[in-house]
């Protein structure tokens, strides 16, 4: 086995699954009565939220607590042996989200020498946005001290033959099922097979077939590149965090043979990029406290802003006071409409200390753009087929370049594994 392989994957003997799993802890950043409500579903329950520390609580001066809180309840779940464990193991996964589709995944481990998530990189595991390195020591101070890790990593395979996680599809019968249960708060429902060794070599071999430089590069139009297999499609500090503690570990204990270490590995989801049940939506732009005349006469100079978009490969719309404006991009920055615009950004708000939002909705984007000072931009959904391409050409996307789904069709926490020797 090579980057991705099989785990010792824990999941709870006799727990409520429904009260057991609870979504990905950066989701409802800004609604504390969900996680309120979280809190009293699970209550007097063994529960993920235990396990976790949901984003919303970073900034409470309570937050070390609640890592000592989460540390020991790990202790207390691994001594009052509520785990099962499936040694060697992958799960195959189908989740029926809250609009009826059914998302298909693999979950299995990710080899961390293989993955670098600064931009440029060319490991076979790539961010494919920015990441923002310093939103990773609070999360490097939840995994110091634990014993567990739970995932709500997800991370996409440009299958296009579909060859590595729709095959399972069909032997699902013949595979112990370990799971099925409604989620929580409109999260759908989640379904689970164990995946067990003799039935993981199609898997490898196919994954293999996408490793091999030869076929990608044919694949991609390319020469001597290395290959691209692994794409981060949710959780991307979470995988950075996991690789930072590693580094941490090596660093700290140079003498060590790590090579068999827990923590070498991150637990995720793999996902075929080409499933129906994951569409892409686009993340638009709000920039306040702005002299709105003056960003759209450096817009236009720096990347060639034209009301005339028949020849313009790059299209998008600004709106100031409710009014929407169709402008073409004729000096582009990026493959993407959203790249240009995010590169001029950056360096005007640097430049002239306006604030920028992101956004989910042109309605919102409308209201918001009635304000002083306010300007906003509606960007086009970015297409499936080229994020692999995009991020083999100019490395990680801007940040908020897209969303894949709502929030409750994020990943919910399910699976454990140990990350101590």
């Amino acid at each position: 086995m090579k980057t991705f392989r099989n785990a010792d994957i824990l999941l709870p003997k006799n727990a409520d699954m429904e009260k057991w799993s609870v979504v990905a802890c950066d989701q409802y950043t800004s609604e504390p009565d969900y996680w309120k409500e979280t809190s009293e579903i699970t209550s007097g329950s063994i529960s993920t939220l235990d396990y976790i520390l949901p984003e919303i609580y970073l900034e409470d001066n309570d937050v070390e607590k609640r890592i000592e809180k989460i540390h020991s309840a790990m202790d207390k779940g691994i001594k009052d042996n509520v785990f099962e464990e499936y040694k060697n193991s992958m799960i195959y996964l189908e989740r029926v989200q809250d609009d009826g589709e059914i998302r298909a995944g693999i979950v299995g481990c990710i080899d961390l020498e293989d993955y670098d998530y600064s931009k440029g990189s060319d490991s076979l595991v790539r961010a494919t946005e920015a990441t923002v390195v310093e939103r990773i020591p609070p999360r490097i101070a939840v995994r110091r001290g634990a014993k567990l890790e739970l995932p709500h990593i997800m991370i996409l395979i440009d299958d296009e033959e579909r060859t590595v996680v729709e095959p399972v599809e069909k032997i699902k019968d013949k595979l112990q099922k370990v799971y099925d249960f409604t989620l929580m708060q409109r999260g759908g429902s989640l379904r689970g097979w164990v995946i067990d060794e003799e039935n993981q070599k199609g898997i490898i071999d196919a994954l293999a077939r996408l490793e091999d430089p030869e076929n990608f590069n044919k694949k991609y139009g390319l020469n001597g590149c290395v290959p691209l297999v692994y794409a981060m499609g949710d959780g991307n500090h979470s995988l950075a965090t996991a690789k930072a503690f590693y580094e941490e570990l090596k660093k700290s204990s140079p003498d060590k043979d790590m090579s068999n270490h827990p923590a070498r590995y991150a637990l995720v989801e793999i996902v075929n990029l080409h499933s129906p049940a994951l569409k892409f939506e686009a993340i638009h732009r709000i920039v306040t406290d702005v002299n709105t005349e003056d960003l759209l006469e450096k817009m236009t100079q720096v990347l060639g802003i034209t009301e005339n978009t028949d020849n313009c490969e790059q299209k998008m719309e600004y709106v100031i006071k409710g009014k929407r404006t169709s402008v073409g991009i004729t000096k582009v920055y990026s493959k993407l409409t959203v790249g240009s615009l995010q590169q001029f950004l950056d360096d005007y708000i640097a430049e002239n200390g306006c604030k920028i939002d992101y956004i989910h909705g042109t309605d919102v984007i409308e209201k918001l753009s009635m304000s002083d000072n306010s300007i906003g931009f509606i960007l086009p959904d970015m297409e499936k087929s080229e994020l692999f391409p995009t991020v083999i050409s100019d490395g990680a996307l801007p940040r908020k370049t897209f969303s894949m789904g709502h929030a409750w069709d994020k990943r919910y926490y399910t699976e454990c594994r140990k990350i101590t020797d």
